[in-house]
């Protein structure tokens, strides 16, 4: 299963896990193009486990996957049991706005829209959110995933999430994370007009004592880092693109609103209300392909409201 219509991945060659194996139902059926499996008993089973180390499967996965039986070597090939039938883990329930933004047997990236969370805050929470959605996307295709989400957006920030839908996948995709190497673009209309010379905001990120839900630059909080590019300047407003280093509950709302330049929309950071929501859209990611190591990048268009305040203030359309 593709669905491409979104992304683009370089032209880097896949890895060779990519090149010699393919899905035959729940197992990755791998065809080693070497001498690898001409051993005997012992020694091929430890080659075996040698080889699948070094071409980037897992350790732990690796150890999980034959502790239940799930490596097996049958004649010219190596067969891992990669995608097990799960349960979803959430009620699968339909939403109008959601789409699909990419899609293949490892990975799905979702447009999440406004007003949605990525997933419920407690279980008894009656609200659709996307996690609810994915699940639905999954029943409808016949797939039996869990959904697992990589990153989350906002509740009311629009943009792509990432789901990983195996455990191969998740693993991967979880290092990326840690590693800070998953980039995330965003577009922002803010208040006033942003400076040329304001580039990257490296400030601390903490929680506000003062504010429950509210974050706050602070020197004992987290470091966080994001780069500003200015796209459009006018007294009223600015359209910004910025790129997240690192992933902090709110990080772009707090850097500019500290910047004095808080998003259009953003109440909870002291923003005008002429807009019902921030003004902020998650407009690309970008990430490592987990099976075939090439680099994959997702666009999501502006949304139309967003399309709509932009027009309202006389900024042009990126």
């Amino acid at each position: 299963m593709i669905n491409a219509s979104n992304a683009v991945s370089d032209h880097k060659s896949p890895s060779i896990l990519a090149e010699c194996s393919v899905r035959d139902g729940e197992w990755l059926e791998i065809t080693p193009h070497n001498d690898l499996l001409q051993a005997e008993g012992n020694a091929r089973h430890k080659a075996v486990m040698q080889w699948l180390e070094e071409v980037s499967v897992p350790v732990k996965l690796i150890g999980r996957l034959h502790s239940k039986g799930e490596v097996k070597i049958d004649g010219a090939h190596i067969r891992l049991r990669l995608f097990p039938p799960m349960d979803y883990g959430f009620d699968p329930r339909p939403h109008d706005r959601v789409k699909v933004l990419y899609e293949d047997d490892y990975v799905l990236v979702m447009h999440k829209p406004a007003g949605m969370n990525v997933h419920p805050s407690e279980a008894s929470d009656p609200t659709i959110t996307l996690a609810h959605a994915v699940a639905d996307h999954y029943q409808q295709t016949d797939q039996k995933c869990a959904v697992r989400h990589v990153h989350r957006l906002d509740e009311d920030t629009t943009g792509p999430v990432l789901y990983a839908k195996n455990e191969f996948a998740l693993s991967k995709l979880d290092e990326q994370m840690r590693s800070k190497t998953i980039d995330r673009k965003y577009i922002a209309i803010v208040q006033g007009k942003v400076s040329d010379g304001l580039t990257v905001i490296d400030q601390p990120i903490g929680k506000d004592r003062h504010h429950k839900q509210r974050r706050r630059v602070s020197p004992t909080g987290q470091e966080a880092i994001t780069h500003v590019e200015k796209i459009y300047g006018s007294a009223r407003a600015s359209l910004v693109r910025l790129t997240l280093e690192t992933g902090r509950t709110h990080q772009i709302r707090v850097h500019m609103s500290d910047a004095g330049h808080t998003l259009i929309g953003d109440v909870l950071y002291g923003g005008s209300q002429e807009f019902y929501r921030q003004a902020l859209h998650g407009e690309q990611l970008t990430f490592e392909h987990p099976f075939t190591e090439q680099t994959m990048t997702v666009n999501d268009q502006l949304p139309e409201d967003m399309i709509e305040l932009v027009d309202q203030l006389g900024i042009p359309r990126p």
